[in-house]
């Protein structure tokens, strides 16, 4: 973990002075002893799959995967304008850095202060990735829904700042972009609920909203149109993210089966942040904020290698037009996590229903895979 600089010291004082450590979520407990085998075995999985990836990066095979992501990406940059009728608008800087150890201080925003014209190199604004090696994994909280809806658009209707979120992933076994899976997202609304659970103050078991399932195509990417999420408290803003090997897409536009190869969070720039929580409707969300360097699950998304911050871009002028954000992420597909994944509810027909057998110790820590 590299949120703090002498991590391993305070998260054994702070241990050392309380039995159990509340996290974010109601019923988020995790026991001093877990914590301290979790700092132990933290690094071992992680290295050896990050050392797969790392021989293979010069390959022609690599090197063509990158060079179509960044015509891609290029293209829905041109596409999300003129959707939204400002393609001739001029992109406007909205960003200072700020740190989460070295990733922190490096600017994601690619937005320029010029106009995108077809002479703009594409790799200087769509070539930089979030990863190239493991994305470590992460706890996946409480909120999980099991059997979301398969569907790109998410945002049914919810107010907020409109965020195209592409991602990438690649396995870390072969190099070669993850196929066959299927991609679960979730995060809160703009003042800091959740859909599809029972849990007070959130949306109720019987909404949707900020939450769906996408199958990867032949290059590993999934889109979701979503909203830039909201925070609630104890935890920074963040994106949840879940990848289901083996998983049977349903008739009813559903999923079953499958196990959690990879879960994990993407976490954004303060100042992104900070800007978009003073307009409405996040500027009326009363609960106090938490920044990336405060959260306790920063830490697990970033390695040395890895930055948990994904690379975005401002559509137009203003934050009005919505966000382009895109990573590209490494997963071990042949990696199972299903203890660390229990759902708190499930979407059958009819519409959600409780867990009785959710087990709050599991999602409150990480798989050993985590940074």
């Amino acid at each position: 973990m590299v949120f703090l600089p002498s991590i391993t010291a305070t998260l054994a004082a702070a241990l050392s002075l309380t039995p159990l450590l509340v996290l974010g979520h109601p019923g988020e407990e995790y026991g001093k002893r877990e914590a301290l085998e979790e700092m132990t075995n933290a690094h071992v999985v992680a290295t050896m799959n990050a050392r797969a990836l790392e021989a293979c990066q010069n390959s022609p095979a690599v090197k063509a995967r990158k060079e179509r992501a960044m015509a891609r990406r290029a293209e829905t940059f041109a596409r999300l304008r003129r959707e939204r009728g400002i393609e001739n608008a001029p992109w406007l800087h909205r960003r200072d850095a700020e740190s989460l150890g070295k990733w922190a201080a490096q600017s994601h925003d690619m937005t320029g202060s010029f106009d995108f014209t077809k002479e703009t190199p594409n790799k200087e604004i769509f070539g930089s990735n979030t990863s190239c090696v493991l994305t470590p994994d992460n706890a996946n909280g409480p909120y999980f829904v099991y059997q979301e809806h398969i569907r790109s658009d998410v945002v049914e209707e919810t107010p907020g700042i409109p965020l195209h979120l592409e991602m990438q992933f690649i396995d870390v076994q072969t190099c070669e972009p993850a196929v066959g899976i299927l991609i679960d997202t979730w995060s809160c609304n703009a003042t800091g609920a959740y859909s599809g659970v029972s849990a007070r103050g959130e949306g109720g078991l019987d909404t949707t909203f900020l939450r769906g399932v996408q199958e990867v195509d032949a290059d590993g990417v999934v889109n979701f149109d979503t909203i830039f999420p909201g925070h609630y408290f104890g935890r920074a803003t963040h994106q949840h993210l879940i990848a289901h090997v083996g998983s049977e897409i349903l008739p009813n536009g559903t999923y079953t089966g499958g196990r959690v190869a990879h879960l994990s969070q993407l976490f954004f720039d303060q100042a992104l942040r900070d800007t978009i929580e003073a307009t409405a409707p996040y500027s009326t969300n009363q609960i106090p904020h938490t920044t990336n360097l405060r959260d306790w699950f920063t830490g697990y998304a970033a390695t040395p290698n890895y930055d948990p911050f994904p690379n975005y871009i401002m559509l137009g002028g203003g934050l009005s037009d919505g966000l382009f954000v895109w990573a590209e992420l490494g997963l071990n597909t042949s990696s199972n996590w299903d203890y660390y994944a229990p759902y708190a509810a499930v979407w059958k027909e009819g519409g959600g229903y409780d867990n009785p057998n959710f087990n709050f110790t599991a999602v409150a820590g990480p798989p050993p895979t985590h940074g």
